[in-house]
């Protein structure tokens, strides 16, 4: 079973993955997870590692179809050890994986490309790539504001020397993907939205984790 783990920057994705294989590692359920971008093991990895870093200019300069391309491509990359976790375990988790590429590159468009482009990236994943779909999308819901606030307290990235790269830096483009998340929640059977915040406050990192565990639990 692949899990795929999604949320804007600083939603807590990394902390959660982790989390969420030691509890199911503990249940006795063998877990191997991957983070993507894969910023130093994949050629593409690097690419995306430039572009986040303004190599090639800011969001607006970029052709989302073409920033797709990178994405797509170091999941390609990875796409024989992907294969081979899924063959040797019984879950592989995901920190990011093609819903990402669909949430981020969607915030980019006028609304009447945005299904032209949905379509090009799961045919491109999907289908010319030949990636596994998804069993389970968990969403970690937050707002954009908070979630700056977060990336912030961030120990340093290898993939960028700023506090925030080019995604983070944009609070109202990450609102934008925040709201293409939603979409894309509401139209998948698949996912699962788990928000970060309960009566106006931020939740701890062991609820979300148990309801993330719950969850899990229920699709296997």
């Amino acid at each position: 079973m692949l899990i795929a783990i999604e949320g804007i920057d600083g939603s807590g994705k990394g902390t959660q993955t982790t989390l969420l294989q030691q509890h199911l590692l503990e249940t006795g359920i063998s877990t191997a997870k991957l983070g993507f971008p894969r910023y130093e093991a994949t050629a593409f990895g690097k690419r995306v590692a430039e572009f986040l870093n303004g190599c090639y200019g800011n969001l607006a300069n970029v052709d989302p179809f073409l920033v797709a391309n990178l994405y797509a491509g170091d999941r390609f990359e990875s796409r024989q050890l992907i294969e081979q976790l899924l063959s040797t375990h019984q879950v592989l988790l995901c920190d990011r994986y093609t819903p990402s590429n669909l949430a981020y590159q969607l915030a980019k468009v006028d609304p009447s490309r945005r299904s032209e482009l949905q379509s090009w990236i799961e045919h491109l994943e999907y289908h010319i790539y030949q990636l596994p779909r998804p069993d389970l999308v968990i969403y970690l819901e937050l707002d954009a504001h908070t979630s700056q606030q977060l990336v912030l307290k961030k120990d340093p990235r290898d993939y960028t020397e700023s506090p925030l790269d080019l995604h983070e830096a944009a609070q109202g483009y990450l609102g934008t993907v925040r709201q293409e998340y939603l979409n894309l929640a509401q139209t998948q059977p698949s996912w699962r939205i788990i928000n970060c915040r309960s009566q106006g406050h931020l939740r701890t990192i062991e609820e979300i984790a148990q309801e993330v565990l719950q969850v899990t639990l229920q699709s296997l």
